[in-house]
């Protein structure tokens, strides 16, 4: 399979938007559920405790922290191949590795950058993704990344890939504390819905940033990063 649209849906923007639901689904090959960016440690020392710790937690991270800058870089490269700009996505996509302030939060966004191309390369392939694919050889690619490239090469719009994303992040974080148990199902999707206003706002920064808007100041959440490297016993690889 080439992983051509068919043309009736190439032709719908809400049957592209569509797509984006199963390419950041948590179905996609992408191993996103091995990771819990740090929370696990964060639970280990008490930092998170309960739903509303949890919501403060990734309020912070969508507000001034990773998730963040993941839609600044995301943004950056989506317009870098809109605008056929290999250099400027070459130069994107080594900021996103070098951004990252662990060994294990490195990893996070490396793997699950090469999982997403490879994915997408075999089954939903496009000019934008062979691309991807010849960058794979020059240099490691982060996952905001890649799906900047590969939706703007399927012309997804900006702001629907950049909340889409935002929203798997925060549903993978909800799902990993529940895996840790700190929350139930229930209180998973009340931290989810109760961030949506701060995503939101978070999206439209980044639909009109650029890369002098990269920055955090989520400084537990890089220790929690750093010392999860060590922690003994452990479910996640972040």
């Amino acid at each position: 399979m080439d992983g051509a649209l068919p043309p009736e849906m190439a032709s719908d923007p809400a049957a592209k938007r569509a797509l984006l639901h199963v390419w950041l689904s948590p179905a996609f090959p992408v191993g996103a559920f091995a990771y819990s960016h740090g929370l696990e440690q964060a639970v280990e020392r008490g930092w998170v405790r309960d739903a509303a710790m949890l919501q403060a937690w990734l309020d912070d991270l969508v507000t001034h922290g990773s998730l963040g800058n993941d839609l600044v870089l995301l943004a950056a490269a989506w317009r870098a191949t809109t605008q056929s700009d290999i250099a400027a996505l070459r130069d994107v996509a080594e900021l996103s590795v070098a951004l990252q302030p662990s060994a294990e939060r490195h990893l996070e966004t490396t793997q699950q950058g090469r999982s997403f191309i490879g994915a997408m390369a075999s089954a939903w392939s496009c000019p934008a993704v062979a691309a991807l694919e010849e960058l794979l050889g020059e240099t490691e690619v982060g996952y905001p990344v890649a799906v900047g490239s590969a939706t703007s090469g399927h012309d997804i719009a900006l702001g629907d890939t950049l909340s889409a994303y935002a929203l798997a992040f925060v549903s993978n974080a909800a799902s990993a504390a529940i895996r840790l148990s700190v929350i139930g199902q229930t209180g998973g999707q009340r931290v989810v819905a109760a961030l949506v206003p701060a995503i939101n706002d978070a999206v439209l920064r980044a639909a009109r940033s650029s890369l002098a808007d990269l920055g955090s100041a989520t400084l537990r959440a890089d220790i929690s990063s750093l010392a999860h490297e060590t922690q003994y016993s452990r479910l996640f690889r972040s």
